[in-house]
């Protein structure tokens, strides 16, 4: 599975600004919605209930809040470089600057698990996070993001 097959090309925010964890999630929900057509709210509602669950923040200033909705189709992407790092309650405690929200249709069990694992892999590799951190540029940081490396193939 290709991140290029989940993130459209408007799926990347550059600058996110936010303060708090809640408000990362306002502001990727109501991106969502322009790409998904699903209301904002109901996107915001399914990350909340699974943020409950224990937080998607993997550590290392990564977060992969995700979830799933009868709505969808298809499986989306979004991510977003925060501005200022934000406390997302992670497991190593720190900040978070990048984050890739994952929605994906009720029934995409096996295709929602590779999505997840494809992208924590990605967000995973130091050198990636590296260049992504070191531009705020969206086009750049989709390319990034998009392209096939070698060492990315695997799902």
């Amino acid at each position: 599975m290709e991140i290029a097959s989940l993130l459209p090309p408007d799926g990347v925010i550059a600058s996110l600004r936010a303060t708090s964890k809640k408000q990362a999630l306002q502001e990727l929900a109501h991106r969502a919605e322009a790409i998904t057509g699903v209301p904002e709210r109901k996107i915001f509602d399914v990350l909340l209930e699974r943020e409950r669950l224990g937080s998607t923040g993997i550590g290392l200033g990564i977060a992969i809040p995700h979830g799933k909705m009868p709505e969808l189709d298809q499986l989306y992407g979004i991510f977003a470089r925060v501005e200022h790092p934000i406390d997302f309650d992670s497991v190593d405690d720190q900040p978070v600057d990048l984050i890739f929200l994952l929605l994906a249709p009720e029934g995409a069990g096996a295709d929602h698990l590779k999505a997840l694992a494809r992208v924590s892999r990605l967000l995973r590799d130091k050198s990636m996070c590296a260049k992504l951190r070191g531009t705020n540029n969206p086009d750049a940081l989709y390319a990034l993001l998009t392209e096939p490396l070698a060492s990315h193939n695997a799902a």
